[in-house]
């Protein structure tokens, strides 16, 4: 049955009780934590969009790697991840920005996998349209600035500086949008077959200013998988603007996994 604005809403006030009370229990958690953090990148980036926050997390003594994924296929970006999550050493912080939480969602059901963080990323259902979800929010005005070579689709520049990176300075977002990877344009139709969030501890970080991802799509994702949740006042290149604080959300899920 199709989500209508009313339960859309409806799930937004009950994830603001659910996020207090998943702050009580992350507190009530033992201080032991899981050493190895996964990062995967999204849409218009790459591995790259994660090194303010790697050098943090190195600094906190954690083993971090960030995912280059391919973004092709559904399949092949979540093998891509699997493969780097067979490689850790042990329980392991899976990480996801922007499109990677579609990819976070598919493969967090790995063994190695602790806990979930997902940082103004999209958060399907297992087989949800989520571009059906999507339309029961505003229109976020990144959309109109994709455009396509055939069948691989990206952000213009004028798009990348004011609606992906729009509270970076515009010297850092332009390398930044020098690194953007293109994506397969028919990956944006596939649909995940699992949703590990809702099997793992999971954690949600909230871009306020956010011209990619609604904000208040972002506040029902988190709101459903009960997650919790901080706001940060960024666009949606968070992990670039606001690292210290995605940063601390991801140790505190190294915390509670």
């Amino acid at each position: 049955m199709p989500l209508r604005r009313r339960d859309v809403m409806t799930t937004l006030a009950a994830g603001a009780v659910f996020g207090l009370a998943r702050q009580v229990e992350a507190r009530a958690q033992p201080a032991g934590r899981v050493r190895n953090v996964v990062l995967a990148h999204g849409l218009f980036a790459d591995g790259s969009c994660w090194s303010e926050v790697i050098a943090r997390l190195q600094a906190a003594g954690l083993n971090a790697t960030a995912v280059q994924n391919p973004l092709t296929t559904l399949a092949e970006a979540a093998d891509s991840i699997r493969r780097v999550l067979d490689r850790q050493d042990g329980p392991t912080v899976l990480v996801g920005h922007s499109f990677a939480g579609v990819l976070i969602s598919e493969t967090g059901l790995h063994p190695k996998v602790a806990s979930l963080v997902y940082v103004a990323a999209r958060a399907p259902d297992a087989g949800e349209d989520y571009a059906a979800l999507a339309e029961l929010f505003p229109t976020p005005p990144a959309g109109a600035g994709i455009v396509f070579d055939a069948d691989e689709g990206r952000l213009t520049e004028t798009a990348f500086l004011r609606d992906f990176a729009g509270d970076l300075p515009a010297e850092r977002a332009r390398v930044l949008y020098a690194v953007q990877q293109p994506f397969r344009r028919s990956l944006t139709a596939e649909r995940t077959t699992a949703a590990a969030w809702k099997a793992r501890p999971s954690f949600y970080a909230v871009s306020t200013e956010d011209r990619t991802i609604d904000p208040d799509l972002q506040r029902f994702m988190a709101g459903r998988m009960k997650a919790r949740t901080i706001e940060v006042q960024a666009s949606h290149l968070s992990p670039i603007s606001r690292p210290k604080q995605i940063a601390a959300l991801v140790l505190e899920a190294t915390r509670v996994a």
